[in-house]
């Protein structure tokens, strides 16, 4: 008797290799499009501050967090305490990343949104007061300074330059293929140079230096800073 052999023909086969390549490359680039929306956000975080910034000093003559005359320009506002004796110098005191509530740079966040420059939660010292970026990370402002031991990050020249900038804008958690494609948007492609550096999130401090690009590991997380 003879037996019938059941199978696939060759079209048959081609059809679902073409499918399965069409399925593939359509995950591949929703990724793509997922990784651009999130370097897209992010760009828009370092683009956004100095918005809230210009737009203060406008209102008030003053710079948030640092406003000496905070109670008097937004209902509801609180006058910064620390650094101690340096309330309306010009300077965004305290560090960027702080938590403490009286420094200016952690009040800047109530009087940007009391002014109604941005959205966000007004009550000091509340678990969702410090804003975060798209990829879980805060995100903080200070003021620039020429001390490397005090600044955001530091450059790799033989003698290390802090970054340069009225304001620093840092954010961190941020990958480091992402941390190297908003270099190339916001800044010279180079992540130790120009106005956005970028350093490991690991044991991070002030005055912590920089990253070259080509050393960059794009599956690690880094604090990523701009000064304006």
């Amino acid at each position: 008797m003879k037996r019938n052999q059941s199978g696939f023909t060759l079209i048959e086969i081609a059809i679902v290799l073409v499918i399965i390549g069409l399925l593939l490359g359509g995950v591949l680039k929703g990724q793509e499009l997922i990784n651009s929306a999130k370097v897209k956000n992010l760009a828009t975080d370092f683009r956004n501050i100095p918005v809230f910034i210009y737009g203060y000093q406008d209102k008030f003559k003053a710079l948030p967090g640092d406003d000496k005359l905070v109670a008097s320009h937004v209902t509801g506002g609180t006058l910064a305490t620390t650094p101690a004796n340096t309330q309306g110098d010009g300077i965004i005191g305290g560090a960027w990343n702080s938590t403490t509530t009286t420094d200016e740079s952690y009040l800047f966040w109530q009087h940007v949104r009391l002014a109604g420059l941005t959205s966000g939660s007004t009550t000091v010292g509340a678990a969702d007061y410090l804003p975060m970026n798209s990829v879980g990370g805060t995100i903080g402002v200070m003021g620039g300074t020429s001390i490397v031991g005090n600044a955001a990050i530091k450059d790799l020249s033989a003698t290390a330059v802090a970054i340069r900038g009225t304001y620093v804008i840092c954010s961190p958690n941020i990958l480091g293929k992402f941390a190297k494609q908003l270099d190339i948007q916001l800044d010279d492609g180079n992540t130790a140079t120009g106005a956005m550096m970028s350093t490991p999130v690991a044991n991070y401090a002030l005055g912590a230096a920089a990253t070259a690009t080509a050393a960059i590991d794009d599956a690690a997380v880094y604090v990523v800073c701009m000064g304006v």
